[in-house]
């Protein structure tokens, strides 16, 4: 487990905006990431019919959307042990092998940082 309280402010900003998407839009997962200039984007689970994504590519799909050429962070509050690979394929896509992915539970203590890798 990671003290949240020894995070950077800029990570613990990214995991409360991921915790409250969660919470406010009830879905499974919120994530957030932070690009290279700082601008963060935030998303929650995405369970249409025809469409299935997870909060953190959701929100990779909105930073790369919005104009980001890196990352610096992605953080996702979910009630999973790990980070999916397919979510770090995602992270290591914009941001590169090193990206900082941090795993955060439901009551947003980060329990792991693992790298896009």
């Amino acid at each position: 487990m990671t003290d949240t309280g020894a995070l950077a402010p800029e990570d613990k900003k990214i995991v409360t905006l991921a915790r409250s998407a969660r919470a406010r839009n009830q879905v499974p997962e919120g994530a957030a990431v932070r690009d290279e200039t700082g601008r963060t984007y935030v998303a929650g689970t995405v369970a249409l019919e025809s469409l299935r994504l997870s909060a953190l590519r959701t929100a990779v799909a909105m930073a790369v959307a919005s104009g980001a050429t890196s990352l610096e962070a992605a953080a996702v509050v979910t009630g999973a042990d790990s980070v999916s690979d397919e979510d770090r394929a995602a992270v290591r896509d914009l941001g590169g092998p090193g990206t900082p992915v941090l795993l955060a539970g439901p009551d947003g203590e980060v329990r792991e940082t693992v790298t896009a890798g």
